[in-house]
């Protein structure tokens, strides 16, 4: 009968490696669990063929492929945002971490998240703590994430901070989500108008030029320029021009966002557009005062919490004011006054800000700002929606009907010239 070599957890959570013999694998699975224990692993000895297939040179070879599969692309927000609101609920319940971790992998589909929750779990039965084994995985695994495990871990609170961190997670994607939501409309209505009227430009407008060579007779200034404008759209390949200039703008603004006095510029013009401008800086500040909130609710130093904040602010302008901040900080001052100074938050964030200090419930303040902040990007979305529509309306109306008007502006020269000559 083959024998089998398997990997289990017992009722303590415990982690054993046996033998059992049986006459398939899932004949072992039951024998396993008969005897009181989770089975993690269950494979038939067969050492020999293993090495001559290889033995450790073949193994050496599949953790490098391993390596080589986890290095390229990053792990999905969303994807590590239900990781954690998993691994929070198994922690919650009392389970070993080793054996989460072995369960979260089991259930994860083929992928890089499921090779790096296998490396993460090797690395802890190995002795690393858990905050270590994921700092090894940073496109896992960010700075933040990995600070406020290890808080968990020093102040024996992994669950509660695990729990925190799938709130802040997902409070974050639900803010991405309405910010891109709500500019999907817009995007698709001017999308579709510039088809529109670029399909008017190469298929309507050279029709009504063969009609005006017959009248023999000179045509009006904006008729003159809508035939030109055809012209180079369809002739010349004006249409290529339209519809790849959104593209070459994307690339050409995330060049320019690759250097650092590039990425300065583009985020104080951003924060200077009417509504958007004011969208970019009150999700920033919900962003840093989140962040900012979680961290130091978790036990993390407030110096290395605003570093760690500034890291993921994503605006060089905030990054730059909680830089001062820091510096301020370390000599001795307060959070506010240096923050004030900056002026890049309103009045009432520094004012809260202030009283949190006073009161010594600084991280609960924060929270309070950044709920606040989101309410009111909602608000300023809605609003920029509202503004939206009415302009793309009358714009587009605008394009057609000046359109309209240079096509038909020959045919009114024409009637009133054969009135005239009756």
């Amino acid at each position: 009968m083959p024998i089998f070599q398997y990997e289990a957890m017992n009722a303590a959570g415990q982690e054993i490696k046996k033998e059992i013999e049986a006459g398939s694998a899932d004949e072992a699975i039951t024998k396993i669990r008969s005897e009181g224990y989770f089975p993690t692993k269950v494979k038939e000895k067969a050492a020999k063929k293993q090495k001559q297939a290889g033995g450790p040179a073949a193994a050496g070879a599949k953790k490098s492929a391993l390596n080589i599969q986890i290095s390229f692309g990053r792990v999905s927000t969303k994807h590590i945002t239900q990781l954690t609101r998993q691994l929070s609920t198994l922690q919650d319940a009392g389970l070993p971490i080793l054996r989460s971790l072995k369960i979260l992998w089991q259930q994860q589909k083929p992928g890089q998240l499921k090779n790096i929750l296998e490396a993460v779990g090797n690395d802890v039965e190995g002795g690393a703590t858990l905050s270590e084994a994921m700092s090894r995985h940073p496109k896992a695994f960010d700075r933040l994430y990995v600070n406020m495990v290890q808080a968990g871990e020093t102040g024996g609170v992994l669950d509660v901070i695990l729990q925190r961190l799938a709130e802040f997670m997902e409070k974050a994607q639900r803010l991405k989500r309405r910010v891109v939501g709500a500019m999907i409309y817009p995007s698709v209505v001017i999308l579709f108008s510039v088809l529109i009227v670029t399909g008017i430009m190469i298929f309507v407008v050279p029709k009504f030029r063969e009609i005006f060579k017959d009248f023999k007779t000179s045509l009006p200034m904006l008729t003159e320029i809508l035939l030109a404008v055809s012209d180079w759209i369809a002739a010349q390949y004006g249409w290529v021009v339209i519809l790849g200039s959104p593209f070459a703008l994307i690339i050409f603004f995330k060049l320019v966002a690759k250097s650092k006095l590039g990425r300065k510029i583009l985020d104080i013009v951003k924060l200077k557009l009417p509504v958007i401008g004011q969208i970019i800086a009150k999700t920033a500040i919900a962003r840093f005062t989140r962040t900012l909130g979680t961290l130091l609710a978790a036990g993390v130093p407030i110096l290395d919490a605003l570093n760690i904040t500034r890291e993921t602010v994503g605006n060089v302008v905030f990054e730059n004011a909680l830089q001062k901040v820091h510096d301020a900080i370390r000599e001795g001052e307060s959070f506010a006054a240096p923050l004030r100074s900056a002026k890049v938050c309103d009045a009432i964030v520094t004012n809260m800000i202030d009283v949190g200090e006073e009161t010594g419930d600084l991280d609960k303040m924060l929270m309070k700002i950044a709920d606040n902040y989101d309410e009111e990007v909602d608000v300023l979305i809605g609003s920029l929606v509202s503004l939206l529509e009415p302009i793309m309306v009358v714009s587009l109306g605008g394009i057609v009907g000046t359109i309209v008007v240079a096509l038909f502006l020959p045919l009114v020269k024409l009637i009133q010239s054969v009135s005239g000559e009756q």
